[in-house]
């Protein structure tokens, strides 16, 4: 982006380069530490300055275990070096540094109590801080008291009681004093911490949060507990078994191990007593915790049922079980007791085999889906792929077999939810089939066809889900919590995952399986046909040596020496599905083998058959080791006959040596017995490449005699090196599974080499480099792989958990030990309970800086840079060089000049070392994966501080100097990495950001380890390198910015930036005392000293190091153009986060201390107030247009419709002072978002708040005014911004009812909610961030000091949630205010000392009064009004003299308040208005302004605002009087009695008003009130004024865009007629005459003649419109508004008035834009002309006494273009049916005459006609354009048909028509839309004229579609099918044969008759026009239907051909005679007429 940009040339580069960024060179801190805090002696200075003992500490935590105790292996038993590392590494604790400081202030940083205190109510009310919901009174009120009329009803004023009086209002003795009261007022009950009030910030930038990796864990999946609940069948005879384990039909495998249970009955467990020595409790288990790693919809859960051995095949013996039934227990009870007896003789017998018998099986993903089953679960580490499951897999269908109940819910781990399964479908097992691929394919058959008929016995098998307690881990140890009493287990069933699961090993498991699948003795020819193989796991050839290692079943002992297999009937080569679980010895030596014995088994007894029923067949075995290595996988072996040959335990069956006597093999040694071996062990690695690693390793420390055999290689020891270094190369290309589960124990093993100098064959070796690199490529593989997780700042989980957890420093080589500490003793302990509490603590210590935790920024995948070393050219890095020093010092010959605390070798200095003598492609990925190296170094060098003596050893001394040159070449070379990326590869720049975020991570460690001064040298240079590049700034910045964030985050960040030392100069205090403040200005030096505190100077930046970088940033990326200003962002939220950290930062509670940390922004404030003019501003230019009421879309050229100036005399707005509305329209420098503006202001407000105030006040007195204008400015832009919004506002959901209360939120201007623009956003944001990605358990500490909630996500907000959000926003709003409250009153209170008294005054008044604009909380208002009266008491000359509009925005703002329902801000305002009547009458000269402003005051309220509510405002007006009554020093002055006089005027206006609040729902009552009021206004102009605007305002709301601009017109008239009386300039208009063009109404604005009112009496005439320009902008925005409607035409005339007055002041300017607009308004006539469409007009009528004055009124309505007569209709009826009820209102549905006697009088009447204007033929010939024919419109006309018989309709001849026409008062459009209807005049048309009509109708309109220009055919082919169609019914012909068929009788028809007859003449000429036209226009397809039309015109005129050839003799008889020529003339006509 901005990258490519700088790269195109380098003059760009240099341009955008900030003026020579180089940062300052620091100070020595350990130094000046030690000086300074010898010096200083205060006790601040010792508190502040000493640091905390800030190292990292290194703590040791105990591993939380799962299980009641480690899993480790059997006592006693010499194990070998792996396995033993193995058992260590998996049960040592974790080693974990922390900053210690964390730790020890946790007890106050954790106990909420501390900052949660509940907020405080301003004042403690319901909830005062926004006002209650008030109902405004309605409509109902009408039907009631009906006989109320529009006069004003009085109100005594004297019957109200007062409220409650302000006390002490005039008693104080000075001015001093007054301030002193207010200033302890306002500094009582106020929040401490801002920033605990503020949103948190959204956390993308949060770069500075390092999440804490998970702790290792055991993985599991989602767990699902199966409870077995009963497993019944018809008949009960015998007992059974079920075996259960989980299958995945798409991977084909079976994905856990089986779980036993039986629920067989005391009786039957006592048939198998014999074979059952004793019951283990942990057999008894009947549920089960299954764990699904991946979750797919074909897991089926199987169920196997076995039963005990018993004769006949499986179906013989199921035979029962399907044709009896325990129910017909009669019958068949002999049946069963006989099976009974059987089965119990059976059990006796064969009690210890099993028999297959039958199975089910179910869809665990079906019980378990409602939607989707997300593996969110940390621990799913594969990628993290979230399976869902598609919708259909719901639920089986209906008929399916296994349509079962299932209460259907998908529990996580955290929630069981208990579905109960019943499966009634269970398969009986066939014999032939039982293998696990038969079960696969059955269930695959399932899967696609339920319907699938195998054989099946009727039973029922229960299974419930729910939680568990009392486990027993797969090793069978009890899980956690452990159950109290002895309840039945829960086993937790091992998974074997579908897939690879990426999860190192973390505890010891040593298990095997053995899985017998299949004999096959086919061609033997023996008796062998029931089957059972006995297993046993043997340590020796003795029989005894049989261990008891093998997993029990259910109801039995805990452990077996044998097992056998259940037997299938009959069958000579079986299938099995058993599993043999079995427990490794640790120790497994060539001797350990499986044993397998073949048994034949008879199941009947014969009579000579001795006891035993096993008949042996033969053996077969497999060693367990082969070579070293675990035997695994599937084998086939031959079986022996008879006897087993000795020592055959070292050999595998297949390879067995020749014996003597020969072995017997069976088939001749053919392999007959196949199994498969599977092991679950973390001690196996079971990968070669691993195993020949750890053997060789194991072989040098010593623990091996050579030569080393390897698999099958040996190794002797002077090979070793070499083969060591080869094992170690390969290690990455191991598979990266086995990779992954050993991963911790290769990488200390590989710490371990780079440490250990090996002596091998007396030789040396150095092994390190080979080492590092192997780490470097491991590193570079798991970070590469596509399976694993990284976290978002690109680090690989599992290495992070290393790191963090896991790694300790190698132990030190075993023949120094001596020198170093004793290994173990050196680091503290943590018990294990305390070990939850400690993670949480590590991970505040680590992220304690900035606000919000939670949502980690997006992780993204690194990306290989190609960057080359850097470095490797430069001469110190010769590697031959530095490597011998090494090695000296490795064979100890103690080398001189060594800098080491001790000669030992320090495993960070040879890190550091390595990393800098790396190479190639080793070196490329060290520095691309720096983090990891970075973190390994800090970890280990924070364990070699722990075992340093601190008290002996400086932080300098800590470590040696060629370290720290390491350290500074691996930093530059980072940061060099980082350059040459931005510089070549943007495509890279994530992995850039990456690195650079790692490497500040680095040095932000290092500071709590290092010399900091060292650390700060590093930091500078990283600066300085960093701007030396040729990159884009924008990126620069950036990168530095993440950088200084991160550091600035360290925990002591405020000590190492020396904020106790001064500034300006270091031993003098930083806030010079002001206590002097009367002896004027200081000297011109301190002045000077205290402008610069303000400013970020180079002494600034040394001593303050940190702040000082940081605030550079900000402001270099302020004064910088950046795409969408996301690097100004940055900065603001690095500032922001940093002063949130400070503000709830328990260190900083004390008062002085928050003020030493505030006087190190400082210079933050003189940025801030340069950069006034890139905030977002709209936040308050919106406001300008108070009522702007175009959406947001207007854009800001176009003044809104109610523009700013007009606004502002209305609602007195500071803002049109403020200078940026001129600049407007072009754009300054890129402004800034509004939620950065906001995060910008927050900061300054934080550090006016906690800043010395003696300090600020002297800054505010020295400062140039400009700049104090800008500061004034900036509190305004703060007022606007941080204004209560309401609960509702940043919710999107508008229902009615929100808007209703949202209008109801604060009894203040509606309007000001109309500009939603960025505000509205930026609260939309506030409330909706969405938070829900990648929430971490663990929180940024102090979230619980900041009120605001984590839930964001608007959708599930409670809504007690949104009323505590709302709570806090408003005493967020309440303290910002107050802030800015406290800075004004601070300024105020130096004007004394100022030069310019009368405009600082004017500015703080004007952002006082802006305050009052916004929505304010009670407390915040109660403050603003004591020190709006002390501006009075103080300065009241001086503002009621040069303030005077001020002054009228001061009445206008305070009277507002004065209707507020909550009776505090009442009383305040009430107290404060009449302070302001007392100061300006003892002015003298001014009370009568104050008259007439507060006048125009109420006038002005009372019209716009639509809630406001005048009980209140009488209240308000007793309680003035109450004061003036009370005043003791007033009664003797005329003040009472004037006082009394205005407030009864304003009573009066006030009831005449009151009457429009009853029709706020229905416009047109509504605008003729305020037309009433207005026209009452008459005599005072400026309230008429203010009216016509309140009125232009209603329409304008309403969309009626002409009504507004006609307000406009007459306003202007007005000032115009005014204007005329003052000067006499030619250009002006001479008063309204000159408007008459735009409407003949304006003539009423002439009404007032000159004697009534002088425009020169005082306060008269003086509001800002009665000026030229006034004039010039009312009429603008009327040209505008007409623009708006439609009417171009109006904008003419009306720029016709405006252009003299531009021309006369040579404003070329304006008159070109003028022109323009004309020019626009012109072209929209050409283009739009015909198609606009204006006003339809209805008349309505209303009858009833119901409507009090409105009865039997008739108005014409003007409504939009098209509206139908339903939809006034509608709108009347529904607002009328509220009104009065919908039984009492009728509407009347025809247009005939309404006759009051038939009306019933207790009902309401609306008629509604449709009417159009009516014009006489003479007007016709003015109005020729559309525009004419809707403009000046007074005369309107409808029609309704009637016969004489009274129906409206009859036939042609009997069908009158009556005209109605009605006059209006004045012409449409007007300043309302209704008219008063003045005049009604009928006539009526007889038949034949309605025909004559008709047909005049139709001519006109075939002549209209023949001769358009662009013809239509479809509308030309529709008039003629109605014209000349054949069947149209009374058509023409029907016409014409009724009244032309014969001549009338009756002479004086004549006419009618003859004149008809000449229409139908014009008629049937045009209909053959017209038919010619259309043959041109139609296509091809239509060439019949043109002749079809052709035919009906013909037949048409032959029909009427005689009655037109027919005329009336009498009208043609010659009235002379005629001359010849006349008679051929007329005959020459006739003959053409007839043709």
């Amino acid at each position: 982006e901005n990258i490519v940009k700088a790269l195109d040339d380098s003059g760009v580069c240099s341009i955008l380069q900030p003026p020579a960024y180089e940062a300052v060179e620091p100070l020595d801190l350990e130094e000046f530490l030690m000086t300074q805090l010898r010096s200083e002696d205060s006790a601040l200075m010792q508190e502040l300055g000493d640091f905390p003992d800030d190292d990292l500490k290194v703590e040791q935590v105990e591993k939380e275990c799962r299980t009641i105790r480690h899993s480790v292996p059997e006592d006693g038993v010499e194990l070998d070096p792996h396995v033993s590392g193995c058992v260590e590494s998996y049960t040592q604790p974790w080693l974990v540094n922390i900053l210690p400081c964390a730790c020890s202030c946790s007890s106050s940083i954790y106990s909420t109590d501390l900052f949660l205190f509940a907020l405080p109510h301003p004042h403690r009310r319901p909830h005062p801080l926004f006002l209650p919901q008030v109902k405004s009174p309605t409509l109902a009120g009408l039907s009631d008291d009906s006989s109320r009329t529009l006069t004003s009803s009085d109100f005594d004023l004297r019957g109200l009681t007062p409220d409650q009086r302000v006390e002490g209002l005039t008693a104080f003795s000075s001015h001093e004093e007054l301030d002193r009261f207010n200033q302890e007022a306002r500094q009582g009950n106020r929040h401490p911490e801002l920033f605990a009030l503020y949103p948190p910030l959204d956390e993308e930038d949060a770069v500075e949060i390092r999440p804490i990796p998970d702790c290792p864990k055991e993985h599991t999946g989602e767990r699902i507990l199966v409870r077995c609940q009963a497993i019944k069948f018809e008949i009960d005879i015998e007992p059974i078994f079920a075996t259960m384990a989980l299958y995945d039909l798409k991977e084909k495998k079976k994905i856990s191990e089986n779980f036993y249970c039986d629920l067989n009955s005391e009786q039957f467990k006592n048939f198998l007593k014999p074979h059952t020595p004793h019951m283990d409790h942990s057999t008894l288990a009947r549920s089960a915790i299954f764990s699904i790693t991946y979750p797919s919809p074909d897991i089926f859960l199987v169920m196997k049922i076995d039963k005990v051995l018993q004769q006949g095949e499986i179906s013989d013996c199921a035979d029962p079980y399907v044709n009896l039934r325990e129910s017909d227990s009669a019958k068949n009870k002999d049946k069963l007791d006989k099976l009974r007896a059987q089965a119990e003789a059976f059990c006796h017998r064969l009690g210890r085999y099993r028999m297959p018998f039958a199975w089910a099986a179910i869809n665990v993903m079906e019980v378990i889906s409602t939607a989707a089953l997300d593996v969110t679960d940390s621990d799913s580490l594969k990628g993290g792929k979230s399976s869902s499951i598609d919708r259909r897999m719901q639920l089986p269908r209906r008929n399916s077999e296994r349509y079962s109940t299932i209460d259907e819910h998908f529990f996580n781990i955290s929630s069981f939810k208990p579905a109960t399964i019943t499966i009634a479908t269970i398969f009986k097992q066939e014999g032939d089939r039982l293998s696990d691929e038969d079960l696969l394919k059955y269930l695959a058959d399932i899967k696609k066809t339920p319907q699938r008929r195998i054989k099946t016995i009727p039973g029922i098998f229960s299974i419930l889900h729910d939680t568990p307690m009392g486990c027993l881990s797969t090793e069978l140890i009890p899980l956690i919590p452990v159950a109290e009493k002895n309840i039945r287990p829960i086993k937790e069933v091992l998974e074997f995952p579908s897939n690879e699961v990426y999860v190192p090993h973390n505890i010891y498991r040593n298990l095997i399986y053995v899985y017998p699948q299949r004999l096959n003795f086919v061609n033997r020819l023996t008796s062998a046909r029931n089957i059972t193989i006995k297993i046993q796991f043997m340590s020796g050839e003795d029989p005894s040596c049989s261990l008891p290692v093998i997993f029990g079943k259910s109801s039995g002992p805990e452990f077996l020496h044998e097992v056998c297999t259940p037997v299938t009937y009959h069958n000579k080569s079986p299938d099995f599905y058993e599993e043999v679980k079995l427990v490794l010895p640790a120790r497994l030596t060539d001797r350990h083998h499986l044993l397998f014995t073949f048994y034949h088994i008879s199941c009947q007894q014969k009579q000579n058959q001795s006891a035993s029923c096993e008949t042996l067949i033969g053996y077969s075995w497999l060693p367990i080791l082969n070579s070293d290595r675990l035997q695994t996988g599937q084998f086939c072996l031959p079986i022996v006959l008879e006897r087993l040959p000795l020592n055959y335990s070292l050999h595998t069956p297949e390879k067995l040596p020749q014996q003597v006597p020969p072995v017997k093999w069976m088939e001749s040694h053919k392999g007959l017995f196949n199994l498969e071996v599977q092991a679950v062990s973390s001690v196996h690695t079971q990968d070669n490449h691993l195993q020949r690693f750890f053997t060789l390793c194991h072989a040098l420390e010593g623990g091996a005699t050579f030569p080393v055999r390897v698999r099958e290689e040996k190794i002797p020891e002077n090979k070793l090196e070499h083969e060591l270094k080869l094992s170690i190369i390969s290690l990455s290309s191991s598979s990266l599974e086995p990779l992954v589960l050993f991963l911790y124990r290769v990488l200390d093993k590989l710490f371990t080499l780079i440490m250990q100098p090996m002596v091998i064959a007396g030789q040396t070796a150095n092994l390190a480099q080979i080492a590092f690199e192997s780490v470097v490529s491991i590193v570079n593989s798991l970070h590469s792989s596509q399976e694993l997780v990284r976290d978002q700042q690109g680090r690989n989980s599992l290495l992070a958990t290393y790191l963090y957890w896991v790694f300790r420093l190698p132990d030190p080589p075993r023949d120094v030990q001596s020198a170093g500490a004793a290994p173990e003793g050196r680091y503290s302990t943590m018990g294990r309970a305390t070990a939850a509490t400690v993670g949480n603590m590590l991970l505040q210590s680590r992220v304690r800086s900035s606000s919000n935790p939670d949502i980690p920024a997006p992780s993204t995948s690194a990306e290989d840079a190609e960057v080359r070393n850097i470095l490797a050219a430069k001469g110190h890095n010769n590697p031959g060089s530095r490597m011998s020093t090494y090695v000296d010092t490795n064979s100890h010959q103690s080398p001189t000049g060594n800098t080491r605390p001790s000669n030992r070798k320090q495993f960070h200095e040879e890190l550091a070392l390595q990393m800098v003598v790396s190479t190639g492609v080793c070196r490329e990925n060290a520095y691309k994966y720096a983090w990891f190296f970075f973190e390994l170094l800090v970890k280990s060098m924070a364990q070699h501080v722990s075992q340093l003596d601190k008290h002996n050893v400086p932080r300098r001394s800590r470590f040696s100097d060629r370290f720290k040159d390491d350290i500074t070449t691996i930093v530059s070379v980072v940061t060099a990495e980082i350059g040459t990326i931005l510089v070549k590869q943007q495509k890279e720049l994530e992995q850039a950001e990456k690195v650079n975020i790692s490497l500040a991570f680095f040095l932000y460690d290092l500071m709590s380890l290092m010399d900091r001064g060292f650390v700060f040298q590093l930091v500078k240079n990283y600066c300085n390198q960093m701007s030396a590049k040729g990159v884009a700034m924008p990126t620069l910045i950036s990168m530095r910015l993440e950088f200084l964030r991160i550091l600035c985050s360290h925990e002591h960040y405020l000590n190492l930036s020396l904020f106790f030392s001064s500034p300006a100069s270091a031993p003098a205090s930083p806030c010079p005392s002001i206590s002097s403040q009367s002896s004027g200005s200081c000297s011109f030096q301190e002045q000077q000293r205290i402008l610069a505190l303000f400013e970020l100077s180079p002494e600034f930046k040394q001593q303050h190091y940190l702040t000082g970088l940081l605030l550079t940033e900000l402001s270099a990326a302020l004064d910088m153009e950046s795409e969408g200003g996301k690097v100004q962002r940055k900065a603001i939220n690095a500032i922001f986060s940093l002063l949130c950290s400070h503000d709830l930062d328990h260190r900083c509670i004390k008062t002085d201390v928050r003020a030493k940390v505030a006087a190190l922004y400082l210079p933050l404030v003189g940025i801030i107030i340069d950069s006034t003019n890139y905030l977002d501003f709209t936040v308050s230019d919106t406001r300008c247009g108070k009522n702007k009421t175009g959406g947001p879309e207007d854009d800001l050229e176009n003044v809104p419709p109610i523009n700013q100036s007009v606004a502002m005399a209305i609602a007195g707005n500071p803002f049109n002072t403020l200078g940026r509305n001129k600049g407007l329209s072009q754009p300054y420098m890129s402004t800034l978002p509004a939620d950065t503006s906001r995060h910008l202001l927050v900061c300054f407000l934080w550090v006016m708040k906690n800043a010395d105030r003696s300090l600020i006040q002297r800054w505010t007195v020295d400062m140039p005014p400009s700049q104090l204008n800008k500061l004034l400015e900036l509190l305004t832009i703060c007022v606007s911004c941080f204004e209560y919004r309401g609960k509702q506002s940043s919710d999107k959901v508008s229902t009615q009812a929100l808007q209703k209360s949202q209008q109801a939120k604060l009894q203040l201007e509606e309007a000001l909610l109309r500009g939603m623009g960025a505000r509205g956003e930026m609260m939309k944001r506030v409330g909706g961030m969405d938070r829900t990605i990648g929430q971490r358990e663990n929180l940024r500490w102090r979230k619980d000091l900041t009120q605001w909630r984590q839930t964001n996500d608007r959708q599930d907000k409670t809504k007690a949630e949104l009323d505590q959000e709302a709570l806090i926003s408003g005493n967020l709003a309440t303290e910002t205010n107050l802030i800015v409250l406290d800075l004004l009153e601070t300024i105020v209170q130096a004007v004394p000392m100022a030069d310019c008294k009368d405009s600082v005054v004017g500015g703080v008044l004007k952002v006082l009064l802006h305050s009052l604009t916004c929505n304010q909380s009670t407390t915040f208002l109660t403050h603003t009004f004591s020190t709006l009266r002390a501006l009075v008491v103080k300065f009241g000359d001086l503002l009621f003299e040069e303030e005077a509009e001020q002054c009228a925005d001061l009445c206008q703002k305070v009277l507002q308040y004065c209707s507020s329902p909550v009776d505090d801000n009442r009383s305040q305002a009430c107290a404060t208005l009449y302070l302001i009547m007392r100061y300006s009458y003892s002015n003298a000269s001014n009370f009568s302004r104050v008259k007439m402003q507060v006048t125009m005051s109420l006038a002005s309220l009372v019209g716009k605002s639509s809630d406001f509510q005048e009980e209140y405002l009488r209240r308000s007006l007793r309680t003035i009087l109450a004061y003036a009554e009370e005043d003791t020093e007033m009664q003797s002055t005329q003040l009472p009695s004037q006082v009394d006089e205005l407030l009864r005027n304003l009573n009066s206006i006030l009831s005449d008003t009151v009457k429009m609040r009853e029709f706020q729902e229905d416009p047109e009552m509504l605008m003729d009130l305020m037309y009433r009021i207005a026209k009452g206004y008459q005599t005072s102009p400026d309230l008429r004024l203010t009216w016509l605007q309140n009125m232009a305002e209603k329409h304008n709301d309403r969309k009626c865009y002409t009504e507004s601009a006609m307000c406009l017109v007459h306003a202007a008239a007005l000032v115009a007629e005014y204007l005329s009386m003052l000067e006499d300039h030619k250009y002006l208009p001479i008063g309204s005459v000159t408007f008459q063009n735009i409407s003949s109404n304006v003539l009423e604005e002439s009404a007032v003649s000159d004697d009534i009112l002088s425009p020169d009496e005082d306060g008269v005439c003086s509001g800002r419109y009665f000026t030229e320009n006034g004039l010039v902008g009312l009429l603008e925005q009327a040209a505008e508004l007409f623009s708006n409607g439609g009417l171009y035409e109006a904008v003419n005339e009306v720029y016709k008035i405006i252009i003299p007055i531009l021309e006369a002041r040579r404003d070329f300017r304006k008159l070109a834009s003028t022109h323009d607009k004309l020019q626009r308004a012109f072209d929209n006539i050409i283009q739009r002309g015909p198609k606009r469409m204006f006003g339809t007009y209805f008349r309505v009528g209303f009858y009833g006494a119901k409507f009090g004055d409105l009865d039997e009124r008739e108005f014409i309505y003007k409504e939009p273009g098209i509206t139908h007569l339903p939809e006034i209709s509608h709108r009347l009826e529904n607002f009328y049916c509220q009104c009065f009820g919908e039984d009492t209102l009728v509407m009347i549905k025809d247009s005939t005459p309404v006759d009051r006697r038939q009306l019933n009088p207790n009902k309401a009447y609306i008629q509604v006609t449709f009417v159009e204007p009516y014009f006489d033929d003479y007007e016709m010939k003015d109005r020729l354009t559309n525009f004419e024919k809707n403009f000046n419109l007074r005369r309107f006309m409808y029609t309704t048909p009637f016969t004489k018989s009274g129906r409206p309709r009859g036939e042609l001849n009997e069908q009158f028509k009556r005209k109605t026409i009605l006059t209006t008062m004045h012409a449409f459009p007007y300043v309302k839309t209704r008219i008063n209807v003045i005049q009604k005049e009928e006539f009526d048309l007889t038949p034949i004229e309605v025909a004559i009509e008709d047909m005049q109708k139709k001519t006109r309109e075939l002549a209209v579609a023949t001769h358009r220009e662009q013809p239509d055919a479809k509308m030309l082919q529709m008039l003629l099918q109605g014209s000349v169609g054949a069947t149209v019914n009374q058509g023409p012909l029907e016409v014409a044969q009724v009244f032309l068929n014969e001549i009338p009788a009756d002479p004086k028809l004549f006419r009618h008759h003859n004149k008809l007859r000449l229409c139908f003449k014009e008629f049937i000429m045009r209909c053959g026009e017209a038919v010619e036209k259309n043959k041109h226009l139609i296509t091809s397809d239509q060439k019949e239907y043109q002749q079809e039309l052709k035919k009906n015109y013909n037949r048409l005129r032959e029909s009427l051909r005689p009655m037109l050839e027919r005329k009336i003799p009498e009208l043609y008889k010659p009235i002379i005679r005629p001359r010849d020529s006349f008679k051929r003339l007329s005959f020459r006509r006739a003959q053409e007429e007839n043709s």
